[in-house]
């Protein structure tokens, strides 16, 4: 019955996309890439491209991108039996790595793995437990150096949609990243901001506005499907975020101010309204007379589950992509602009031919 529940409400956000129109690279120039622009005042809906997008945005607004950084995280590695087994990194948790693999590991052995001239000392990790999907392994490495072991052993894994992409893994490592990536190990990338290049947000500055980072690390669970219990708690997976302290004062004195906050991607819009506390509040913006709820909670996990009928607390803007069907991150969306308009705007896009997806074109809602 409760299935049946789950199935009619994903059913509501379902839409046929060509696949042709799922983009296997970005744009070349980032910046070239399409842009949709949906202002919700006045129902308006415009078309440029992605280095355009200043002329949109008000000037005393503040952009606010997540710097997360993508690492390599898919593993091969052998089995105790010589056996080839493919580990996808999804977290550090306590003493042990948590990881995918697509066989079966025993409790106990050990799996290892080599790389050029290095043979004769091969990292390796013992498998410790299992709980659900996820296997528990200790390196034979010091924890702290798991971005290092990344970054020599791994491949970037892109998106499981992604089947076709013509990248090599020093143009992944490159392009499936921002430009601005600075921190965190992200499984997948925060793929809003691939669109923006250094000039772009130089020009940008020099329209009055500005630019801001938190750090949220991407899980898998951003391309796992929507399960029963998820609908039924109204918790997704959960994923670790942190924002400087200046950053946040920052930000709530914008917001105090009245000035537009508007969130690069979903993975932002998380962050923020995580972070916004709903206690006492400040006084209410001068410019909106509602009253401000300030981030407070700065550093953590998320498991915010963000649909419709949920009250935005702190962003009055989003700039996104395109998002898969029935997905967490297209109900997060709809949730800002409402269902029916967000379909239609998709719509809109598959007729004019738009890339969809991570490495395709974007929106800006404000």
């Amino acid at each position: 019955m409760y299935y049946m529940q789950l199935d009619k409400l994903l059913k509501l956000y379902d839409y046929h996309l060509p696949p042709e129109l799922i983009a296997q690279s970005p744009a070349k120039p980032r910046d070239s890439a399409r842009l949709l622009i949906f202002k919700k005042s006045d129902k308006k809906i415009s078309f440029d491209v992605f280095k355009n997008i200043g002329k949109y945005i008000p000037k005393n607004a503040v952009l606010v991108f997540n710097q997360t950084k993508v690492w390599p995280a898919r593993l091969s590695a052998l089995k105790p039996t010589g056996g080839k087994v493919e580990l996808l990194y999804i977290s550090r948790d306590k003493n042990y790595i948590r990881v995918l693999a697509n066989r079966k590991l025993l409790i106990n052995s050990t799996v290892s793995f080599s790389h050029g001239r290095e043979k004769s000392s091969p990292v390796s990790f013992k498998v410790v437990k299992k709980i659900g999907q996820f296997y528990y392994i200790k390196p034979s490495f010091p924890l702290a150096d798991t971005p290092k072991v990344l970054k020599l052993y791994g491949v970037t894994p892109l998106p499981p949609y992604i089947k076709n992409s013509p990248l090599t893994e020093k143009q992944r490592r490159e392009q499936y990243q921002s430009v601005f990536a600075k921190s965190g190990l992200s499984v997948a990338a925060p793929t809003a901001s691939l669109h923006f290049t250094k000039p772009l947000m130089a020009k940008l500055k020099k329209l009055g506005i500005d630019i801001k980072f938190v750090r949220l690390d991407v899980g898998l669970g951003t391309f796992a499907p929507l399960r029963e219990e998820q609908i039924k708690l109204g918790k997704l997976h959960q994923e670790f975020y942190n924002i400087d302290k200046l950053t946040a004062e920052f930000l709530n004195q914008a917001k105090q101010d009245g000035r537009p906050i508007i969130a690069v991607g979903t993975t932002v819009v998380r962050t923020l309204e995580s972070a916004a506390s709903v206690g006492e509040g400040f006084k209410p913006s001068p410019t909106r007379g509602k009253k401000i709820i300030p981030l407070t909670k700065l550093i953590g996990t998320t498991n915010l589950f963000i649909r419709d009928k949920y009250h935005f607390k702190f962003i009055d803007g989003l700039i996104t992509n395109f998002h898969v069907p029935k997905s967490s991150l297209l109900m997060l969306t709809s949730a800002f602009v409402g269902r029916k308009k967000l379909l239609d705007l998709y719509q809109l896009a598959i007729n004019k031919n738009f890339r969809f997806f991570s490495f395709g074109d974007g929106m800006l809602l404000n």
